[in-house]
């Protein structure tokens, strides 16, 4: 085998393959990559026996056909040590030894045998769904932060696409939820396709979001008995689907809350960046109180010490821009040295902070 490739193009299909592969893996082959050069194509192939990853390269000259096996990891880490643009020429020396040449640098890689890496034959025979990329992205972006790391219960270890139907439209819908929240996101589709319910391994969806994000190309969908294959382009991830059953989310949505609040994103979202960065315990909560008409406050407890005098004063003085009574900021007898709680407060209608010991 020996083929010659733009490092760009080859070094960006190595960085998707980092995803999928595991870095301490039992077996050696599974830390490696499959190159096959024939047909005026370079196929590059990796897989952890949970997801497959394929991509294909057509702007490559092949001089003689061929595959071999070499370690992901250090192709990679090679790769994005040469100049951008440079040519990389391969050339299968032996069964195990590929020579890379590249500028000034000649490099020998290690090599295993292709008839050892997984041989997968999988026969997707549902209905292809066809989406577009950007919507499903956002899909998937909205639903992956609720996704449990609890093993116990795996089948809360993903996201669960199923199809939806709302006014004669059609949907399709990803929950997760590790029992504590709950994320649903829709995107409607155009077909009344039978795509089965499935629960997508949460390492397959945070994959997919780096795919998806770097490839404009539509997505197209298609099912097998315990897997699910997705394709963008030239790219095909093929990933098993979680076998368990995903509870009845439905249950614990509220029907008929009377309470919704309307509030700006980005304030909202202020506010509580702001909070949280003197919490106490970032994993702690936050309280969200509603005080009089159009007021949103956001609460988080931190600690001062206190030295006597006024000094605390008139350093939660300075942080004011509303006069609020001096008897909030009184010291009520706290003994000089003490540590005492106060409340930190941000109100996303007025400018600046308010602190109120509790």
């Amino acid at each position: 085998m020996q083929f010659k490739i733009k490092r760009d193009l080859l070094l960006k299909s190595l960085t998707f393959v980092q995803g999928v592969i595991e870095k301490k893996n039992t077996l050696p082959i599974l830390s490696n990559v499959l190159l096959k050069a024939s047909h005026g194509k370079l196929q590059i192939t990796a897989t952890d026996l949970d997801i497959i990853f394929n991509d294909e390269i057509s702007d490559i000259q092949i001089l003689k056909e061929g595959v071999t096996t070499t370690s992901a990891n250090v192709l990679y880490d090679i790769l994005r040590k040469i100049p951008s643009n440079s040519e990389l020429d391969f050339h299968l020396k032996s069964e195990n030894k590929l020579s890379l040449k590249a500028q000034n640098s000649d490099f020998n890689l290690l090599c295993l045998p292709s008839t050892n890496f997984p041989s997968f034959d999988d026969n997707f025979q549902s209905s292809e769904i066809e989406i577009d990329n950007k919507k499903f992205l956002s899909l998937l972006n909205k639903t992956k932060i609720s996704i449990s790391n609890d093993d116990t219960r795996h089948y809360l270890n993903g996201i669960f696409l199923h199809l939806t139907k709302f006014k004669d439209k059609n949907y399709l819908t990803g929950v997760a939820t590790d029992s504590h929240r709950l994320s649903s996101s829709s995107i409607e589709i155009n077909s009344s396709s039978d795509f089965s319910s499935i629960i997508l391994p949460r390492k397959t969806a945070f994959q997919l979001c780096n795919l998806l994000a770097e490839n404009p190309n539509k997505l197209v969908i298609s099912l097998s008995e315990n897997k699910i294959k997705f394709q963008i382009g030239k790219i095909i991830l093929t990933s098993k689907v979680i076998d368990g059953k995903f509870p009845d989310y439905q249950k614990v949505i509220p029907k008929d809350n009377d309470k919704s609040l309307l509030v700006p994103l980005n304030d909202f979202i202020s506010s509580v960046e702001r909070v949280v960065s003197v919490s106490i315990d970032r994993k702690a909560s936050s309280t969200l109180t509603l005080e009089n008409v159009g007021f949103v406050d956001v609460y988080a407890d931190i600690w001062v010490s206190f030295n006597g005098g006024s000094s605390y004063v008139e350093h939660a003085q300075g942080q004011l821009i509303s006069n609020s009574s001096p008897s909030t900021f009184t010291r009520n007898n706290i003994p000089n040295g003490s540590v005492v709680r106060w409340k930190y407060k941000y109100s996303s209608r007025l400018i600046g902070w308010i602190w109120r010991w509790c």
